[in-house]
């Protein structure tokens, strides 16, 4: 299989894409994250995706003689069409985790690859349901560290695993790389 590089400083992103057997390098990707205003949840995740593909592919043909494909990807939680960000502290958690407690959101996940003017991307949508959660098991949670650098504030493959009786999608997107289609794209490269 080709080399790619992989736009991305996520340690999961790293793992999972290691799962699939890719070569591949980390190449620095720095884009604003913003949402545009107006900006739908899927066109959002998915502008982001492609914007750190790009940006990796750019830095690289300043940077390096040998240029590879890029692949970026973005996940983003939406509960009542409200993205939920990284939480930025401890109220900002608590106001998530009501608004997750007891019932089903979204956790969409946009891959791309990018190599010259060539773009190849896919959205996966998983839907996640939380069981009602305490106050206790909130502050709990939040006081683990866990939470503070995940969209939607909680990890799937963590702690916050105890909460989620089922979802509906791919367990892997939720994590951070939906790897079917990670290797749907591959292959069409």
């Amino acid at each position: 299989m080709q080399k790619i590089a992989l736009a991305s400083a996520s340690p999961r992103r790293r793992e999972l894409l290691a799962q699939l057997a890719v070569n591949f390098e980390l190449v620095k990707a720095d884009v604003d994250e913003t949402q545009l205003p107006g900006e739908l949840a899927t066109d959002y995740v998915l502008r982001l995706a492609i914007s750190k593909a790009r940006a990796g592919f750019n830095v690289q043909t300043q940077t390096v003689t040998e240029v590879l494909p890029v692949l970026g990807a973005d996940t983003i939680v939406v509960v009542d069409g409200e993205v939920l960000g990284k939480p930025k502290d401890q109220q900002d958690f608590l106001r998530m985790m009501r608004l997750l407690s007891g019932r089903q959101h979204q956790v969409y996940t946009a891959i791309a690859l990018v190599s010259g003017d060539s773009v190849l991307s896919d959205t996966v949508k998983t839907d996640v349901w939380f069981s009602a959660l305490t106050e206790a098991q909130m502050l709990d949670y939040w006081h683990s560290g866990e939470p503070a650098d995940k969209a939607g504030g909680y990890g799937i493959q963590g702690l916050a695993s105890r909460f989620i009786p089922k979802i509906a999608g791919s367990y892997f997107a939720v994590v951070g790389l939906p790897l079917y289609e990670t290797d749907q794209l591959l292959q069409q490269l």
